[in-house]
């Protein structure tokens, strides 16, 4: 959702604060792995009803997810394991936290906020909170599945630093605002992986067609050389005749040919 614009702004900014890090010799993968150690620190805050805290802490570990890719930028360390260890990370580090969410949802068995309408909110956490890692992961997936297959695939309304701003949000708002939040990542999050899959969908039948518009146009544009061709090696009447002359039926009693050969 957040332009390209905007994403490289934000990559100039954060390559320019991590430059003194990047001097001391402080490896991507090291980075990648504070980043999840921040990520189980901030789950922790946010199942203790820390709500606020937890906010902050969601939005500066999310600062601190790109700090991995910049500094691989910067040493000119980018590898393709390092790009599987950060996505793979990256997972276990979302669904940590909405975890950390889920067990305070769980403690909290008279849970009521008048901003949510309906009854029963502890349960409509819950489901919310569930349906949000599916989305999530599936949102990662159907991008991963589809560069597997070498396809580009970044539409949809909500990648991961617009889910990071949203959870921020509701948790630094309390527990009304947060429901809400939890509500429009567990829809959003699911409507960008089926919009995804539609995107994956159109690209493949678009590059079908073309590829079966080449084949009939090489198939049409070959009929006259095979024509040709054919001409060419056509016998003639004369000698057509002359070969059919000098050809006598053989008889045998072999099946199916019993009865004599017949004449070609």
């Amino acid at each position: 959702m957040f332009s390209r614009r905007i994403q490289q702004r934000a990559r100039h900014l954060i390559a320019q604060f991590i430059q003194p890090f990047a001097r001391l010799g402080v490896s991507p993968n090291t980075l990648t792995l504070i980043g999840l150690l921040l990520s189980i620190v901030t789950a922790v805050v946010i199942s203790q009803g820390n709500l606020f805290a937890g906010g902050v802490l969601v939005l500066f570990a999310g600062i601190f997810d790109m700090f991995d890719g910049a500094m691989a930028r910067i040493l000119h360390a980018a590898t393709t394991f390092g790009a599987f260890f950060d996505s793979t990370l990256d997972r276990f580090s979302e669904s940590i936290i909405l975890f950390g969410l889920l067990y305070y949802a769980l403690n909290q068995p008279g849970l009521h906020d008048s901003l949510w309408p309906v009854a029963h909110e502890q349960s409509w956490m819950i489901a919310l909170i569930y349906i949000a890692v599916v989305g999530s992961l599936m949102v990662s997936y159907t991008k991963a599945r589809a560069e597997g297959l070498g396809l580009e695939c970044r539409t949809g309304l909500l990648a991961r630093p617009e889910r990071v701003i949203i959870l921020a949000i509701g948790l630094l708002s309390g527990t009304g605002i947060c429901m809400w939040a939890l509500a429009l990542l567990a829809v959003f999050s699911n409507v960008t992986a089926v919009e995804r899959m539609i995107t994956i969908w159109r690209m493949t039948k678009h590059a079908a067609t073309q590829q079966g518009a080449g084949d009939t146009h090489e198939s049409v544009s070959s009929q006259p050389h095979t024509a040709r061709m054919d001409e060419r090696h056509q016998p003639t009447a004369k000698a057509s005749v002359t070969h059919d002359s000098a050809v006598r039926p053989v008889p045998t009693r072999v099946p199916p040919f019993h009865g004599g050969v017949p004449e070609e």
